[in-house]
């Protein structure tokens, strides 16, 4: 078995944690771009949101992750009883999570699926790779918002998609491997093909450093002890 070795240290990262609400048994936070969900194995790698909320919320965990560059809503338990309550939502996929993303190019169609079952691949690592033989089954709805162009430096136009994502499925980097499958990553991608960081100076949101272009907007669940329906909403920075 090959051992995989994660050599990523992560720049520090000097934006807040938001929190968009908390109670007595969960929180609601918009996670910056750039921060880790948990620490690595690394100890250069210990900032978190979840070593940094812990020290707000001792006795806290983490439901659910956000890659490192996805930005916003990440819902976090007070204790493990909680944690097993959302969790089971989590897998019995009643949770519907949507994201905000821009995607290099123009997609042809305004909405779609994308059936493509990812797999882990040590060769590959970090990336994940698709495949029909060996890979878990994944699917992503998208919905096309907008296609613009934005203006490179050189006068060149990049044409974009603006689109919302609505993943029915939670694999590892799942919006960002499916986007480059049909042929327009993710903009500001490193693994997949972002049509490089360097070319997205000037879209709003990307003011102090390049980053991934994708950002979790909307997350709905049950709150596990009031029964009560949560829509939470957090807007895109770009």
């Amino acid at each position: 078995m090959s051992t995989i070795i994660d050599t990523f240290i992560a720049p520090p990262c000097h934006d807040e944690i938001e929190i968009l609400y908390q109670d007595e048994h969960l929180v609601l936070i918009n996670k910056p771009t750039g921060l880790l969900s948990l620490s690595g194995k690394n100890p250069q790698n210990l900032d978190s949101v979840h070593y940094r909320l812990v020290k707000l919320f001792p006795g806290c965990t983490l439901v659910h992750r956000l890659d490192f560059g996805t930005s916003g809503l990440m819902v976090v338990a007070r204790n493990k009883a909680i944690n097993a309550l959302l969790c089971q939502q989590f897998s019995q996929r009643s949770v519907t999570k949507v994201y905000s993303s821009l995607l290099c190019g123009h997609l042809d169609d305004n909405e779609g699926i994308i059936d493509a079952p990812i797999a882990k691949d040590p060769a590959l690592f970090p990336r994940m790779s698709i495949s029909p033989i060996n890979g878990k089954p994944a699917r992503s709805r998208y919905h096309v918002i907008e296609r613009f162009y934005h203006t490179l430096e050189d006068g060149t136009l990049l044409p974009l998609t603006r689109v919302q994502f609505m993943p029915e499925t939670g694999r590892t980097h799942q919006l960002r491997i499916h986007s480059q499958f049909i042929g327009h990553p993710i903009l500001g991608c490193d693994l997949y093909g972002g049509c490089g960081g360097d070319l997205i100076e000037g879209i709003e949101g990307t003011e102090r450093t390049p980053r991934l272009m994708l950002h979790a907007s909307e997350l709905h669940f049950v709150h596990p002890i009031s029964q009560a329906p949560i829509k939470a909403r957090c807007e895109s920075p770009f």
